[in-house]
């Protein structure tokens, strides 16, 4: 945990979809939190050395990834990669959600095996913080013969999350609804896959399976990789209480389209944003910040609120404190601003002419984890880091 001055923000992007953008051009950190968002002269930065520059450049949340596939540690075996998270965190992501670990080889099938390996991967990732990267990690996927006793055995050893519901051996709605009610009773939150086939023994999968099973998030409606009709998300919208995600790993016109709904309906807090990798388009370490880009360049979306659904809608989904740049919040922060040679003037002006900005540094729980993104073109102001 450490403590950090960013001076001279141009912007303050909250990640909070009610109040998408805060007055004042300084944040001050202390161990590792955020104590202070709003103007220089009213900030408290005493005894605090490390000191960010970000010389008119916007500050958001780190990016928080509703929807990756990670197995145990930094390596996904679906594209034989090392390191991909790492790559992710100079993309702008701080935080990834995992909807199963389907790639994982061998992967068991069994009540026993699963539930072994969902407390697995949520035990490894609790003791691995790959680059700093907050990896929430264990999603049971779904397999005939789990009892509700099972979910209260994973759930009292920390397991809360359900892999996307459609990708293993559940398939039935009436099955699934019964465990996805054990499984939120224990806490758990429950996502279902939408739209075509992603992997072998995935299968296609629309609103009625949505609306019976009635999960926490309706994955990928904009196509992991073909997306639902809009009326399906529609329905999804009218019937339950479901958020719905778009990912990279989708239809991008599709996701402009659900975005423009959301909107349009006044739902915007229904909204989240992931990847859907490591997957069959390969691994994506900008896939977050591009698929916020179409959510403001396609959806029609202020760029303010796109940053929201995949950063505060996220963490309020999985009620973690991260996610929104706020007194009190963990201080995984990000300082961007459009890319060298874009037309737009700022990273919020990239975003809504559908340009991926640049990352000129991220920061998790205070700690500066880089100070120019490999992954990213660099930024058009002279952003510095001192102490």
């Amino acid at each position: 945990m450490s403590d950090l001055r960013i001076v001279n923000i141009g912007t303050i992007a909250t990640g909070d979809v009610a109040d998408p953008i805060a007055a004042g051009d300084t944040i001050v950190v202390r161990d590792g939190t955020i104590a202070f968002v709003g103007e220089a002269v009213d900030a408290d930065g005493s005894g605090i050395s490390a000191e960010i520059d970000a010389a008119g450049a916007t500050v958001s949340p780190g990016l928080c990834d509703d929807h990756t596939h990670p197995v145990i540690g930094d390596f996904t075996p679906r594209q034989l990669q090392v390191g991909f998270i790492d790559s992710y965190l100079h993309g702008g992501t701080t935080t990834m959600i995992s909807a199963g670990e389907p790639h994982t080889p061998g992967r068991p099938t069994d009540p026993a095996g699963v539930k072994a390996l969902a407390i697995l991967a949520h035990r490894s990732f609790e003791n691995l913080r790959p680059s700093g990267v907050k990896v929430h990690a264990g999603a049971v996927l779904l397999e005939p013969g789990l009892t509700e006793a099972d979910f209260q055995e994973m759930a009292a050893a920390g397991v809360d999350l359900v892999g996307e519901i459609g990708i293993s051996g559940v398939k039935d709605a009436e099955v699934a609804a019964e465990m996805t009610r054990w499984a939120q009773a224990c806490g758990m939150r429950v996502m279902v896959h939408t739209g075509g086939a992603s992997i072998p023994g995935s299968g296609i999968v629309g609103a009625d399976f949505v609306v019976r099973v009635r999960p926490d998030v309706a994955g990928h409606v904009n196509g992991g990789p073909t997306a639902l009709p809009l009326d399906h998300v529609e329905r999804i919208l009218d019937e339950t209480t479901a958020r719905v995600e778009i990912v990279h790993n989708g239809n991008v016109k599709a996701a402009g389209e659900v975005a423009a709904l959301v909107a349009r309906r006044g739902e915007l807090d229904r909204l989240v944003v992931g990847t859907d990798s490591p997957a069959g388009s390969g691994v994506q370490p900008l896939g977050m910040l591009r698929a916020v880009s179409w959510v403001a360049s396609l959806g029609g979306v202020d760029a303010g609120l796109a940053v929201a659904a995949a950063t505060g809608n996220v963490a309020a989904l999985h009620g973690l404190n991260v996610g929104v740049v706020a007194a009190g919040r963990e201080a995984d922060l990000l300082v961007i601003d459009a890319p060298l040679g874009s037309q737009a003037a700022d990273a919020l002006g990239a975003l809504a002419i559908g340009d991926t900005p640049a990352v000129a540094s991220a920061v998790i729980d205070g700690a500066v984890r880089f100070t120019k993104s490999r992954n990213t073109p660099p930024p058009v102001r002279p952003v510095s880091f001192s102490g």
